[in-house]
């Protein structure tokens, strides 16, 4: 590790001064991300106490706001750190209470932006959560939100954007000559998953991937080959002759796929938005005679509340749902017994580090070696809990 730090934060190859710009409602996870990078640059011999810049968008009492910076960006590789979708936040608005949505966070990201522009070195954006990410393509006469903002961003100046689990990763197809990075967790959420039930065992005889559309193949097909186990899918029969909320209802999860009886099944998805599909899959694998039943959703938002994963996990239908901490999570969420937050700030500030010091990403891109040696470790630890439970 510290061989590894002295790498990352070398005074010769860096591309210019780090700082990183946290936007109202990011703060939580930038500091977690700062914190690993002060202390890499420690354990490097460098003393910096702090990579922070601080920047407010204060706003008129008419609606109106402005983005301020608070100290000297020039010559900065800068990293504007943005969770578009923290909607605890509020501002007052003629007099009365209004809650950020999407559109408020990502138009603070251009006002910042703005107040850097022409001074900083180069200008990154870490935005976990794509703006418009699930408006991607167009069917009619519909927007292309996603694909604009990041139009927009390039013509503003922006080097590179930094996202997670993209809803459809081809949306970068947009910008083609600016650095878009599209990174998976997967590492982190086995870590996770492994640490939280130490039981868990990924033979190919007890545990099994599946899909839960054919949306997610590519990231559930992923897992399956690292973990060396079989894969299913499920398809998701809809009503095309009409709209809810802004979708087509989903009629029926058809499965398809090798036999779930008796063994743990883990389903991965960029989203858990109402959380309706989810417990679906969870009550079909189950009647399937399915042993426990994980997912993981990069962005756990559930928009309809909690109450009906509560009463799933009291009816055995759910034995963990994991969610990372790349945008915001609800208090009564963290609490909730059968939530699993996934900490993936240490990924965060590796990917900084990397591109801040102009060295290959391409592992961090492909954690495949990680997760073997995860795989091997975990080998050992299932033997050894094996041993106590049998002296027990």
């Amino acid at each position: 590790m510290v061989m590894e730090s002295k790498t990352l934060f070398s005074a010769e190859n860096r591309v210019a001064p780090l700082g990183i710009i946290s936007l109202a409602g990011a703060q939580e996870l930038s500091k977690k991300v700062e914190a690993h990078l002060v202390r890499w640059a420690k354990l490097a011999g460098l003393d910096y106490d702090t990579f922070l810049i601080e920047s407010s968008c204060p706003r008129f009492s008419s609606g109106d706001g402005k983005g301020m910076i608070n100290s000297t960006v020039r010559g900065y590789d800068l990293f504007f750190i943005v969770d578009v979708g923290n909607y605890s936040l509020t501002y007052n608005y003629f007099g009365q209470e209004n809650r950020m949505s999407p559109d408020d966070h990502y138009q603070d990201l251009k006002r910042l932006i703005q107040a850097a522009s022409g001074k900083a070195h180069r200008m990154n954006v870490v935005m976990p959560l794509l703006y418009g990410g699930r408006q991607h393509r167009r069917s009619y006469r519909e927007s292309l939100d996603c694909a604009y903002m990041l139009q927009e961003l390039q013509h503003m100046g922006v080097s590179n954007l930094l996202t997670f689990d993209a809803h459809d990763p081809r949306v970068q197809n947009a910008v083609p000559v600016m650095g878009f990075d599209n990174l998976m967790p997967e590492y982190q959420v086995l870590k996770k998953l492994f640490k939280d039930f130490p039981d868990l065992s990924t033979d190919k005889n007890d545990f099994m991937i599946v899909s839960p559309d054919e949306g997610a193949l590519n990231r559930n097909m992923h897992y399956a080959s690292v973990l060396g186990v079989e894969l299913g899918m499920f398809y998701k029969r809809r009503d095309y002759s009409r709209i809810v909320d802004g979708r087509n209802p989903i009629v029926a999860h058809e499965y398809l796929g090798a036999s779930v009886e008796g063994k743990d099944v883990f389903v991965a998805d960029d989203i858990i938005s109402s959380g309706e599909s989810v417990l679906d899959i969870a009550e079909n694998v189950k009647d399937r005679r399915a042993n426990r039943f994980f997912a993981y959703a990069t962005y756990a938002i559930f928009t309809n509340g909690l109450e009906k994963f509560d009463k799933a996990y009291e009816q055995g239908l759910i034995d963990g749902i994991f969610g990372s901490n790349l945008t915001y999570l609800k208090p009564e969420l963290r609490n909730r017994p059968w939530f699993h937050e996934v900490d993936v700030s240490k990924y965060i500030a590796y990917f900084i580090s990397a591109l801040n010091h102009d060295v290959s990403i391409s592992s961090l891109l492909d954690p495949h070696s990680k997760i073997e040696a995860l795989l091997k470790k975990r080998a050992l630890e299932r033997a050894k809990y094996a041993d106590e439970q049998l002296s027990l």
